[in-house]
C-alpha cells in the first residue's frame, strides 16, 4: 500500500469513528443532559489539542524548521477563519455565522459546519500517513472522533431531530473526514518536500478550531469547569497514549 492509499485508509477509519458514538443515540428520543455534550466535546477538545500539539506540530518543527512551520500553521488558521466567516453554517448554540442564505435548510447549514470542522482533521490523517506520526494522529483524530459523534448526535436530538437523521448527520461528519484525508494525502503525494508545511497547516487549522469553535460552544451553558476538566482529562489521555504509542 502506497503512502497516499494508506492515508485515504486510515483518516476513513478515524472519520467512520463517529458513528460509534452516534449508535447509542438511535434509541434516544427524549432530551439529553447538556452536561453530558458539553463533557463529551470538552474531552474531544483535548484529545484534539495533544494530538495537533505533539503528532504535528513538533514534527513540522523538527522536520521543516521555525520558518517553514509559521508560514504552514498561520495558513492553517488563516484558511479555517475565511471558510468559517464566509460559508453559511448553523451551530448547536452560537447560531448562524456567516452568509444569509435563507434557501439553506438548517440540516445542511448543520453539514456545512460539520465541514469547516472536519475536514482540516481528515486532512492531518493523510498528510500524517506520510510520517511516523500516522498512526498515533489516525488514533487521535479516532478517538476523539467517538465523543465528537456522540456529542453531535445528542445536541441534534436536543434540536428536534430524530435520532436516525441525527445518527446520519454524525456519520457525514466522518465522511467528510475521508474526502479531507484524500486532500491531504493527494497533496503531499506531489511532493515530499510539502510535508512540513502541511502537517503544520493541519495543526494550524485544528488549533483554530479548538479556540475558535468546540471550546466556545461548551461555555455558552454554564459549564465550562466540567468541560475544562474534561479536556484536561483528554488532553491527559492522548498525552499518554503518545508515550504508549512511541
Amino acid at each position: 500500500m502506497n503512502n497516499f492509499w494508506f492515508g485515504v485508509f486510515l483518516s476513513s477509519a478515524a472519520g467512520l469513528a463517529t458513528s460509534l458514538g452516534a449508535i447509542p443515540f438511535l434509541i434516544f428520543k427524549k432530551h439529553i443532559n447538556e452536561k453530558f455534550i458539553d463533557a463529551l466535546l470538552g474531552m474531544a477538545a483535548g484529545i484534539m489539542l495533544a494530538a495537533s500539539a505533539f503528532s504535528l506540530i513538533a514534527p513540522a518543527i523538527e522536520m521543516g524548521g521555525l520558518i517553514r512551520f509559521l508560514i504552514g500553521f498561520f495558513l492553517g488558521a488563516v484558511l479555517v477563519d475565511l471558510m468559517d466567516k464566509y460559508s453559511p453554517h448553523e451551530h448547536f448554540l452560537k447560531g448562524h455565522e456567516g452568509m444569509d442564505i435563507k434557501r439553506l435548510s438548517k440540516i445542511w447549514l448543520f453539514v456545512i459546519a460539520i465541514t469547516i470542522h472536519n475536514l482540516p482533521e481528515g486532512m492531518a490523517v493523510g498528510v500524517s500517513a506520510f510520517s511516523d506520526q500516522a498512526y498515533n494522529i489516525a488514533f487521535a483524530i479516532g478517538a476523539q472522533n467517538i465523543p465528537e459523534g456522540a456529542a453531535v448526535a445528542a445536541a441534534l436530538i436536543n434540536t428536534g431531530y430524530k435520532p436516525m437523521t441525527a445518527f446520519l448527520i454524525s456519520f457525514l461528519t466522518g465522511v467528510v473526514e475521508i474526502l479531507g484525508g484524500i486532500l491531504g494525502a493527494g497533496i503531499v503525494s506531489i511532493s515530499q518536500a510539502i510535508l512540513p508545511y502541511m502537517m503544520a497547516f493541519a495543526g494550524g487549522a485544528m488549533i483554530f478550531i479548538i479556540s475558535d469553535e468546540v471550546i466556545p460552544e461548551t461555555h455558552l451553558r454554564g459549564n465550562e469547569r466540567l468541560s475544562t476538566y474534561f479536556l484536561v482529562i483528554g488532553f491527559f489521555i492522548m498525552s499518554a497514549l503518545d508515550v504508549i504509542l512511541g
